[in-house]
C-alpha cells in the first residue's frame, strides 16, 4: 500500500511538472507571435515609408519558368501551425523562403491524420473539404468542412505532381494522402492516382508511431484510449475548453482544427460541454478521431497496413537522434546543451521506457532496446522508413551523394544528429546545420528528382538566355 501511494505521488508530481512546462512553453510561442505582430504594425505605423512608384520590366519567360516549378509543400506536424496562424511566425522558422515556390498548409494541429489528408488535398485544388461520409459518420462530425475558394495549385494532377516535406506527423498525412489519390478517395476527382506525388521528404517523420505517446497518458494495451490520469487528459481538456469557448480572435491566431466537430457553445449549449468531457461526443470519443492514437505503435501499424510506397514517387527521410550509449550500456541523452530544455527530461524517458509486462507486445518481435534512441517525440527506428508491419524497400545514405542518382520507390534514409524541434519554429538553435538540411532538400527536389528530364531553374533559365545572347552578338 506504502509502496502504490509512492509511485502515485510521484506520477503526479511528474504530471504536474509536465503540465507547467508544456503551457508555459505554449504561452511563450504564442505570446512571441503576439508581440510580434504588435511590434510591427507599431513599427509600420510610425515609421511609415513614403509610398513610392517604381516601374519594372517583367520578363515574361523567367516569371514562366517559376509558375512551370512544381511547388514544394511544407506540411506540418503535430501542435504545428501553416502560413497565416501566430501571426508572422513561421514553423518552419523560415525554410520556406529559401525556394522560389514553396506552400505551407495551416491544418488541423490535432485533427487525425485521416481528416488532416483531406484537408491538404482540397487546400491545393479547391472547393469544399469533404471528410468522407462513412469517415464522418462513424466518428460523429460533420462530413464538410473549410471552403477553399481557390486551390494552391488548380492544375495538380500526374502532369504537375507536387514534392512533399513532411515534418513529424505531417509525412504521414502525406502518406495517407497518397493513398488516397491511389485509391480514387475524392469524390468529383476520378482520374487521381499515386502519381501526382511527385516525392516525399519525410523530415523526423513519424511513420511507425511512437512510444512517447503511452508515456504521455495512451493505454499500450490498445494504443488508443486515454489514462485516468495524464498529460493528455489535461490536454484534452484545454482544447475542448478551447474549441466550446470558440472565441474568434484568439482561434484566428490558433485552431487545433476540430471545427467539423462543432463544439462550440454556440451550437451545443452546456450539454455539448459536458458530452464532450465525458467522452460521448466530439474528437476524444471513442471513435478517437485525433492525432495521438494514430502516433501510437498500434495507430501507425493499422495506418501501414494499407499504405503503400509507389514506384514512380522519390522517398527520402530525416532521422533524428538524440541519444548515446556510452560503453555500450545504458542509453541516456546525448549532452544538455544540445537538447531543447521542453524535450530532455522527454529523451531520458523515452529511453527509459518499457512496454509494460503484462500487456500484449504491440507486433512479433518487438523489443524495448530497439526504441530507446529517440529525439523527445520519436523513436529514431520510426523515422527511418515504414517498416511496420511490413518493411518497405530502403537503403540508410552516410552523404547525400552516395544515393545519387536518386531511384524511385526507394526509402533512402539518414540519421542526423537533433531532437524533435531541432528544425523548425527556432532557427537559430540549429545554426548551420539548419541551412544544410533544407538546402539539400530543395536542391534535392529541384536538381535531382524528375521523371522525364530535369528542370530548369529560373536562375538558371536567366543566365542561358544570356549566354545565349551574348553567342548572337558575338556571331
Amino acid at each position: 500500500m506504502i509502496a502504490w501511494f509512492v509511485l502515485s505521488a510521484l506520477q503526479l508530481a511528474e504530471l504536474s511538472v509536465s503540465s507547467v512546462v508544456h503551457m508555459l512553453y505554449g504561452f511563450y510561442i504564442f505570446s512571441s507571435a503576439v508581440a510580434g505582430d504588435l511590434t510591427q504594425t507599431l513599427s509600420e505605423s510610425i515609421l511609415k515609408p513614403k509610398p513610392t512608384v517604381e516601374v519594372k520590366r517583367i520578363d515574361q519567360a523567367e516569371t514562366t519558368d517559376v509558375n512551370d516549378l512544381p511547388p514544394i509543400v511544407l506540411v506540418h506536424g503535430i501542435f504545428g501551425f501553416g502560413k497565416g496562424r501566430l501571426g508572422g511566425l513561421s514553423y518552419f522558422a523560415g525554410a520556406e523562403k529559401k525556394d522560389e515556390r514553396v506552400l505551407v498548409p495551416d491544418l488541423g494541429s490535432l485533427t487525425s491524420v485521416h481528416d488532416r489528408a483531406r484537408e491538404l488535398f482540397y487546400y491545393l485544388k479547391g472547393g469544399r473539404v469533404d471528410y468522407g461520409e462513412d469517415h464522418s459518420k462513424a466518428c460523429g462530425h460533420s462530413q464538410f468542412g473549410r471552403f477553399y475558394e481557390k486551390g494552391e495549385y488548380p492544375e495538380w494532377d500526374e502532369d504537375h505532381p507536387i514534392h512533399f516535406v513532411g515534418h513529424s506527423a505531417g509525412a504521414q498525412v502525406v502518406r495517407v494522402m497518397q493513398q488516397m489519390l491511389a485509391d480514387k478517395m475524392f469524390d468529383g476527382y476520378e482520374d487521381t492516382n499515386e502519381n501526382w506525388v511527385l516525392s516525399l521528404t519525410s523530415l523526423s517523420g513519424a511513420l511507425n508511431g511512437t512510444t512517447r505517446t503511452y508515456l504521455d497518458g495512451i493505454q499500450p494495451e490498445d494504443g488508443k484510449s486515454l489514462k485516468p490520469i495524464s498529460l493528455l487528459q489535461v490536454c484534452k481538456l484545454g482544447v475542448i475548453m478551447y474549441d466550446w469557448l470558440d472565441i474568434a480572435w484568439l482561434k484566428s491566431y490558433y485552431n487545433f482544427g476540430f471545427d467539423h466537430f462543432n463544439i462550440s457553445w454556440r451550437k451545443t449549449g452546456l450539454r455539448g460541454l459536458v458530452d464532450c468531457l465525458v467522452g460521448n461526443a466530439g474528437p476524444f470519443a471513442s471513435s478517437a478521431d485525433w492525432i495521438l492514437p494514430d502516433l501510437s505503435i498500434q495507430g501507425s501499424m493499422k495506418l501501414n497496413a494499407r499504405l503503400k510506397t509507389f514506384p514512380n514517387t522519390f522517398y527520402f527521410s530525416y532521422a533524428t537522434k538524440r541519444t548515446t550509449k556510452p560503453l555500450g550500456m545504458m542509453t541516456v541523452p546525448s549532452g544538455v546543451t544540445g537538447i531543447h530544455p521542453l524535450l530532455f527530461i522527454r529523451v531520458l524517458q523515452m529511453s527509459q521506457w518499457r512496454f509494460p509486462r503484462e500487456v500484449p507486445l504491440p507486433y512479433k518481435g518487438y523489443r524495448d532496446e530497439d526504441w530507446q534512441d529517440n529525439d523527445g517525440a520519436l523513436n529514431t527506428i520510426s523515422m527511418t522508413h515504414p517498416r511496420l508491419p511490413v518493411e518497405h524497400c530502403n537503403l540508410i545514405v552516410r552523404s547525400d551523394s552516395d544515393c545519387l542518382p536518386l531511384q524511385p520507390g526507394i526509402w533512402y534514409y539518414k540519421i542526423v544528429e537533433g531532437d524533435h524541434i531541432m528544425f523548425i519554429v527556432n532557427r537559430e538553435r540549429a545554426g548551420v546545420e539548419f541551412d544544410l538540411i533544407y538546402d539539400s532538400i530543395f536542391e534535392r527536389c529541384r536538381k535531382h528528382v524528375f521523371r522525364q528530364s530535369p528542370q530548369t531553374l529560373p536562375n538558371e533559365a536567366q543566365q542561358e538566355r544570356e549566354t545565349n545572347e551574348t553567342r548572337e552578338a558575338e556571331m
